[in-house]
């Protein structure tokens, strides 16, 4: 009887150990040859941050107030690196999310044997791969991946296992003491001659386990303070270390930062099993080798996490959390790991496409080597008639598949053709297998407009290749020094006009600039006066955007000392035409006499309802009638003075400013003033640079006339400094719009600049007039271009190309710098700036017909002159 019973609990036992032996032997091989991409790799060194035990929804959401928790790693996510979720296996604990990360394969079952605390079996990791390794956390942690070190290359530094308490006040001491000595360690390494050689070194890393979030989340729950209280301690000292490390290195771009978990956790504090709180980390990566935020319009995932998180137009890109060790050997350039089977996710790489080939046949090979080892081991452990080879792999099958990889990386072939043949072929291909690529993604119409739009463009510009050809010939007979320094001031003067829209201090700085033009040309030995006038007014009209923005500080005295300015002027021009008694007729003075009239009448209309007002007797109806009358009078007058270039433009001048008055609250009323005498130099500079150039220009300014007919024939050739001119053109276009801040005054609606005319709030009525009193300034600069286009005898239609295309350049920019996230006035400040770039193509045509108009029409019985040819 008591052999029976031996026996059968010798069975028992046998059969219960069984279970161990058969579904617990470890999967991984040995015996693999390391692989490892052929290229530089784009980062020396990589700094791996794992926050033990951080759920992905508690880092990426936004709190009660809707703030995020880490506001630096969001900053990451929106600006400087890639995002997603890293999805991890069961079971969810510390040391099997520690391997796949760093050693790239899942759970190995035989650790069971072990209470799940330590791998029975050696395993290849991406720190055996490093030159060298340094790591600060748990001892639970730093030792397995120390263990068998036998090149001494992984230095492990780690607090006593009795601190990981999860009764102590204060649990968040475990990650202030790995980023302590962090600091501590960077510090010593200035002063450590041989330690700093080691951490300058190529394919290092870094690595920092947090264990405090762990902790607090078992022994608080996850939806406590002190959990979130953690996340934001740990987002804190990333930045810090992120900034030490930067400052140690210089900032040289060759660090790599990535910032993950091993698990998540559940609501009521525990993990271990595959719930998707458990089971769903985040994974941010930065720095060297490391793509941008990808903004998108749409995401496609089954769960809702990116619109509670508020990320939804930030590129989500999930990973597996085995994924992360071979990401991480490319970065840094190591073998991967023999025993990985993560795919690296190359879209997150911002290297070439030639680096990323690469890292994906290696990372293939890497894991057909664990294949083809598994393959013979059990090849060799098996009768041969049993064994059944895994046919899609076989070894010619093999051989094709990587020989064919290989060919594909090698050949960079591209596709010739004759465009005069092929062009129009080639094109409507394009656009047939663009139209149905859309219609069978059943796309809104939308997309046909922006994805079909620049085939004609583009076709359109490859058919003028002959004139291409030979604007870049012309470009090459330039010397190369003159060529760069044209080309470096275009792209100077280009960067200045965009910062202009966001710092008005910017057109102060380029109309110092251009007060240096005489200098560098002969204009100033040639034309000495005419340059000193240009100086003058270039550093007058400077002041400006360097005072506060209109409508802060009222004072009406600067708007009636702007008229006595205008009266002055107009008197000194009015005893000017009187000396000329050749072309003097009372006509004229009449004219004249009734502008200063109306200047005058502004000026006391300005005064006699700013002191009605202030009394609080209301805006006199005299006062309005007389402000309306000036008003509708201004569009009439200049069309009354004669054609004269130098007449015509004196006449919209004055006729501008009497409304310009009446619209102006303080020191705005100047900028007009000062705007049009920089306008009327100009065009003498611009006149005095033809004369002695290689076009003859035979008349003098003060008897060209708006109204002659420079027809085609009379046109001349562009020149280079016709791209000076359209830039000039840009620049005080702007200039026109920022000058004061004019554009502050329809954000903010301030009425009382319209108080002249009006009292009662009628949104209609004042913006009309606050658009009008915008549109002066610009209207001034258009008139004096097209006074530039008839004296240097140019076709406007080639300069306002040029001029489009520099507004092309800066629509660029202002296209990447749309803004759709932060407060509503950084968004709508974003796109108010490209909607006014984009605009200003239409709003030229506009000034160009309005300038015409008011330059070349006169109102007379004589006939209608004809105008210059556009």
């Amino acid at each position: 009887m008591l052999l029976y019973i031996t026996l059968g609990l010798l069975v028992h036992f046998v059969f219960f150990a069984s279970i161990f032996d058969i579904y617990f032997t470890s999967p991984l091989v040995h015996g693999m040859t390391p692989q490892f991409t052929p290229l530089p790799p784009p980062a020396k060194r990589l700094m791996l941050f794992v926050a033990d035990g951080l759920r992905a929804d508690k880092l990426y959401e936004l709190d009660e107030d809707g703030n995020s928790r880490a506001p630096f790693v969001r900053n990451i996510i929106m600006n400087e690196g890639s995002w997603g979720i890293s999805h991890t296996r069961v079971p969810t604990e510390s040391r099997p999310g520690h391997v796949a990360m760093i050693a790239g394969f899942y759970e190995d079952v035989s650790a069971v044997a072990k209470g799940w605390k330590e791998n029975p079996v050696e395993f290849d990791s991406l720190l055996n791969e490093t030159r060298y390794t340094w790591s600060w956390g748990s001892p639970d942690i730093l030792a397995m991946f120390a263990k068998g070190d036998l090149r001494s290359h992984i230095f492990t530094e780690s607090y006593d296992a009795s601190s990981e308490d999860f009764g102590a006040h204060d649990v968040t001491k475990l990650d202030t003491w790995v980023f302590d000595h962090v600091k501590e360690f960077f510090h010593a390494a200035r002063n450590n001659q041989s330690l700093f050689s080691k951490v300058n070194e190529d394919k290092i890393v870094f690595f920092l386990h947090l264990l405090g979030i762990d902790t607090n989340g078992h022994a608080h729950r996850p939806s406590s303070r002190e959990y979130s209280d953690n996340i934001k301690l740990v987002d804190k000292e990333l930045k810090e270390i992120e900034s030490t490390v930067k400052d140690f290195y210089g900032n040289d771009g060759k660090t790599a930062f990535i910032f993950t978990a091993d698990h998540g956790m559940t609501d009521w504090g525990s993990h271990g099993a595959g719930h998707p709180l458990e089971t769903c980390t985040p994974f941010i990566a930065w720095g060297a080798g490391i793509r941008l935020p990808q903004k998108v319009s749409a995401q496609k995932f089954d769960d809702s996490y990116l619109q509670e998180w508020k990320l939804e137009n930030w590129k989500r890109q999930d990973i597996n959390q085995a994924d992360v060790a071979p990401l991480m050997a490319a970065l840094i350039g190591v073998p991967f790991p023999l025993n990985s089977v993560g795919i690296i996710p190359v879209d997150m790489l911002n290297t070439s496409d030639l680096f990323k080939a690469e890292s994906m046949f290696t990372n293939a090979v890497q894991i057909l080597e664990q294949f083809k080892v598994k393959m013979t081991q059990k090849k060799e452990a098996t009768l041969s008639f049993l064994f059944t080879p895994f046919k899609s792999l076989s070894d010619t099958k093999q051989a094709n598949i990587l020989r064919k990889a290989r060919y594909y990386i090698k050949q960079k072939k591209y596709d010739e053709a004759n465009p005069s043949r092929l062009l129009p072929c080639a094109f409507g291909a394009v656009g047939v297998s663009v139209t149905f690529f859309l219609l069978i993604q059943a796309c809104p119409w939308t997309y046909y407009v922006y994805c079909l739009l620049p085939l004609p463009i583009w076709y359109a510009v490859l058919r003028e290749i002959p004139v291409i050809q030979g604007f870049v010939t012309l470009l090459s007979t330039f010397p190369p020094r003159r060529f760069l320094g044209y080309l470096l001031l275009f792209i100077l003067g280009v960067e200045v006009l965009v910062l202009s829209f966001f710092y008005r201090y910017m057109l102060t700085a380029g109309l110092v600039a251009l007060a240096a033009w005489p200098f560098i040309t002969a204009l100033w030995t040639r034309a000495k006066s005419i340059s000193l006038s240009w100086i003058f007014f270039c550093l007058l009209l400077a002041v400006f955007p360097l005072m506060p923005v209109v409508g802060r500080k009222p004072d009406i005295f600067l708007v009636v000392g702007a008229g006595l300015l205008v009266l002055l002027l107009s008197l000194f021009v009015v005893t000017s035409v009187i000396k000329r008694k050749d072309s003097f007729i009372n006509e004229e003075l009449v004219l004249h006499l009734l502008q200063m009239l109306s200047v005058m009448f502004s000026m006391c209309v300005v005064y006699g309802t700013h002191h009605s007002l202030l009394k609080k007797q209301g805006l006199p109806l005299l006062n309005q009638i007389v402000s309306w009358t000036i008003l509708a009078s201004s569009f009439v007058m200049p069309l009354l003075s004669p054609p004269v270039l130098f007449d015509r433009l004196f006449s919209i001048l004055v006729s501008s400013m009497s409304t310009y008055l009446l619209l102006s609250t303080g020191y705005e009323a100047l900028f007009p003033l000062v705007l049009s005498c920089l306008m009327f130099v100009w065009i003498h500079m611009e006149q005095e640079t033809l004369q002695h150039s290689v076009v003859s220009c035979k008349q003098k300014v003060s008897t060209i006339q708006f109204a002659c007919n420079t027809d085609a024939a009379q046109c001349r050739d562009l020149c280079l400094d016709d791209i000076r001119r359209a830039f000039f053109l840009v620049f005080f276009l702007v200039t026109a719009f920022f000058g004061t801040g004019n554009i502050a005054s329809v954000n903010s609606f301030d009425p009382s600049s319209v108080y002249c005319f009006l009292t009662v709030f009628s949104p209609f009525k004042m913006g009309a007039l606050i658009m009008w009193k915008i549109l002066i300034p610009f209207v001034l600069v258009m008139c004096a271009f097209e006074a530039v286009q008839v004296t240097t005898q140019l076709s406007s239609k080639s300069l306002f190309l040029m001029v489009i295309n520099i507004s092309d350049i800066m629509a660029l920019h202002f296209f990447f710098l749309i803004k759709d996230y932060g407060s509503w006035l950084d968004i709508g400040t974003s796109i108010s700036h490209y909607v006014i770039v984009m605009s200003m193509t239409i709003f030229m045509v506009f000034l160009n017909c309005l300038a015409q108009m008011l330059t070349t029409r006169k109102l007379s019985l004589c006939g209608r002159p004809k105008s210059h040819v556009i």
